[in-house]
């Protein structure tokens, strides 16, 4: 073969061999190309996938803001940093045990950093804590990003906003009864508590507390036209942000929870029954009434053996008579007085914007029953339930529905009427001579100005069926008494003698008693309600 012809066929070889090549290259390209696009489409649906479940999840931990009626935050859900360290991987532990010890001097991390188990250092840690710690360059410091649930105010709304649990739920108070309203809705859930007043009633709260050193105590402050609560508090409390499991009876919400034999303030309603009844008058005259009764073998006899035994209707319930209002409510009857206390809600569950709420005692009514009730005996009820029918009985008769939440209400209709206007105003006028008269029982009470009224209640508190010395001393008080606008009911559970207190009367005596002559309502609680309303008085006057 010639020179020619080879040269031809090895140009026709490296021909044939770029192209089939080129080819190849070609068709690689064709599907490198075609596999990145798909990657890169797998992936962007994954992320956003994944994007949406991390949205998803991040909705449903959420919860929608608390406020209170001026718009104030009391609860509020917040992005927060945990700070925690894997021993294992700390290069220098004495070195990083130094710095820590001085990011955070009250704590002590020797024994976790010696440990094999990641721990927190802290919890919801401050962004300035957290900068300080990125500044060490420790590679084991981990920082996990999170929610949290953030209560301003601490313990001043723990028994009324309540807990929720790890997982974002609500186990008690506003956070379990709207937890459906807080984790489905962005808009905030408004209450009717204002956080000024709550403050103080508070603070007044604890101030006594440790005068009287009671074993609890419970005030509520509500306005008796529409049953806005403007103030809840119960003692002792806890701090809302240190999630705890709160196993301790002496933490109920003893406004709302706590059961009590209340004693005397049942007065109020005998008289009230009497008079809708239509068989007293305030001047009916009940004449030559015994000091002691017998009931079922058992004696009943007045508080106050120096009581005179002649007494009209009202000085019976000004001098807080024991006898004389069983003699009222043996005329007003069983069946009508046992109604009378159903239609102002005192004896059965009541139902309100929380779920801890406690049951009055069931009992079976007779004779001895309708004696004992006259005067707030063998009868139980919850503070709540005692506000809602002294509301009731001062504001011309109306029912109303004690509430927490704000509403909006364009026209304000009147609740079914359980007593007459009429009647409604005779016993305000008689509820302000408790105070303002030398045989009152609640003397203490009298801020010129304030026009204040009310009933005590001193009480033996029952323990495991047996009456003990142990107290409960209440006070139910309305304000203004000439054109009533809120009720402000006072409650010590178990409260003491204080031989160093000093009492001063502001009705123009300018009297002063140091330490506590008597434990009674009268004493104590009524001091209390007294301070309270001193202090909240002004700002009740601007604001409403």
């Amino acid at each position: 073969m010639s020179n020619i012809e080879e040269n031809f066929k090895l140009r026709i070889n490296k021909s044939n061999l770029n192209v089939s090549f080129e080819r190849v290259a070609f068709i690689f390209f064709i599907i490198f190309t075609i596999s990145i696009i798909f990657s890169s489409k797998t992936i962007y649906l994954g992320l956003k996938t994944k994007s949406k479940i991390e949205t998803s999840k991040e909705k449903e931990k959420f919860r929608a803001s608390i406020m209170d009626r001026d718009g104030n935050i009391i609860a509020k859900t917040v992005r927060v940093s945990n700070l925690g360290i894997n021993p294992n991987q700390v290069i220098d532990k004495d070195k990083l045990l130094i710095s820590l010890k001085l990011i955070f001097p009250n704590k002590d991390f020797k024994k976790k950093l010696n440990g094999n188990k990641f721990f927190y250092v802290q919890k919801k840690i401050s962004p300035q804590k957290l900068e300080k710690i990125k500044l060490l360059g420790e590679k084991s410091i981990i920082e996990e990003e999170t929610i949290a649930r953030v209560y301003p105010n601490k313990n001043l709304f723990s028994h009324v906003i309540g807990q929720i649990d790890t997982d974002n739920n609500g186990v008690s108070g506003i956070e379990k009864s709207f937890d459906y309203e807080l984790t489905t809705s962005n808009k905030p859930l408004i209450l009717t508590l204002d956080t000024e007043i709550q403050y103080i009633v508070r603070q007044e709260l604890q101030k006594f507390q440790n005068v009287f050193k009671s074993y609890g105590s419970s005030a509520i402050l509500m306005k008796i036209n529409n049953g806005e609560i403007l103030s809840m508090v119960s003692l002792p409390d806890f701090n809302l942000n240190k999630r705890e499991n709160i196993n301790n009876e002496k933490l109920i919400n003893r406004s709302t929870k706590g059961v009590y034999e209340l004693g005397s303030v049942f007065k109020t309603f005998t008289l009230a029954a009497g008079l809708e009844n239509n068989v007293i008058k305030t001047d009916t005259l009940f004449e030559n009434l015994p000091k002691k009764l017998k009931c079922a073998g058992s004696s009943i006899s007045e508080y106050d053996m120096d009581i005179p035994s002649t007494l009209t209707a009202e000085q019976i319930l000004i001098r807080s008579g024991n006898i004389g209002s069983i003699k009222i409510a043996q005329e007003v009857g069983l069946e009508n007085f046992r109604q009378f206390l159903e239609d102002l809600d005192l004896v059965n569950k009541i139902q309100f914007d929380i779920e801890e709420i406690g049951n009055p005692i069931p009992f079976k009514w007779g004779k001895c029953k309708l004696a004992t009730s006259a005067y707030g005996h063998g009868i139980t009820t919850t503070p709540l339930q005692l506000a809602k029918a002294y509301a009731i009985i001062a504001n011309g008769g109306y029912e109303i529905k004690p509430t927490l939440l704000k509403k909006k209400r364009k026209n304000l209709e009147k609740g079914r009427q359980i007593i007459s206007e009429q009647n409604s105003k005779k016993i305000n006028k008689i509820l302000r001579k408790i105070v303002i008269s030398e045989e009152g029982t609640a003397n203490l009470a009298n801020i010129a100005g304030y026009e204040i009224a009310g009933k005590t209640g001193t009480a033996q508190k029952s323990i495991k069926g047996k009456y003990s010395k142990k107290k409960v001393n209440t006070f139910a008080s309305i304000f203004p008494s000439s054109s009533p606008k809120y009720v402000l009911i006072v409650l010590l559970d178990e409260p003491k003698l204080s031989k160093n207190y000093v009492y001063r009367y502001n009705n123009g005596k300018n009297r002063k008693v140091v330490g506590t002559p008597f434990n009674t309502a009268g004493w104590t609680s009524v001091e209390v309600a007294r301070n309270i309303i001193e202090k909240i008085g002004p700002i009740l006057a601007i604001k409403y």
